[in-house]
């Protein structure tokens, strides 16, 4: 079974959770979704009504919250991503939010303006029209997406998605 992974990174409020979540709606009408969400202030909870986990789990996929101590899954100690694979019996596409040390492809997500030091860890960045171009220079291996076209991301997601 082939099984692909992909990862969003980008400052908090940049839409991180609201672009996994629509992208999630739209992958799960052909493919099984996991999603990971990295939780690095220990601050999740998990299915509470207006947080992250409780919209990712309303997508209809198998959900995660990882953070440095424990693991929302059956779990209350912290996994890695390989433990934590383990754990989804079944999926096709794993979306990871967080977790920028992970080696997987990555899409930086910005509004408004571009956080330069996520540039290092990501292949591609999503933006919207709250940004201007012409004030950065992005690396030119970096491929630029249109963060409210989720069909083009889904697009390089085929393209660049990791085997795990």
């Amino acid at each position: 079974m082939k099984r692909f992974a992909v990862a969003f990174t980008g400052p908090s409020g940049s839409g991180k959770t609201t672009l996994v979540e629509k992208l999630s709606k739209e992958l799960i009408e052909t493919k099984e979704v996991a999603i990971i969400k990295h939780d690095p202030k220990d601050k999740a909870i998990f299915d509470k009504e207006g947080k992250d986990s409780y919209r990712f789990s309303q997508t209809g996929a198998e959900v995660v919250v990882a953070s440095p101590t424990r693991t929302t899954y059956f779990s209350q100690r912290q996994k890695k991503l390989d433990e934590i694979i383990e754990m989804f019996n079944h999926f096709d596409i794993l979306l990871v939010e967080g977790l920028k040390t992970l080696p997987l492809p990555r899409i930086a997500i910005f509004r408004g303006y571009i956080e330069e030091s996520y540039l290092s860890c990501s292949e591609a960045i999503a933006i919207d029209h709250t940004v201007d171009l012409s004030q950065y220079k992005i690396p030119k291996e970096i491929d630029i997406l249109n963060l409210n076209n989720t069909q083009e991301i889904i697009e390089w997601i085929d393209k660049n998605a990791k085997s795990v």
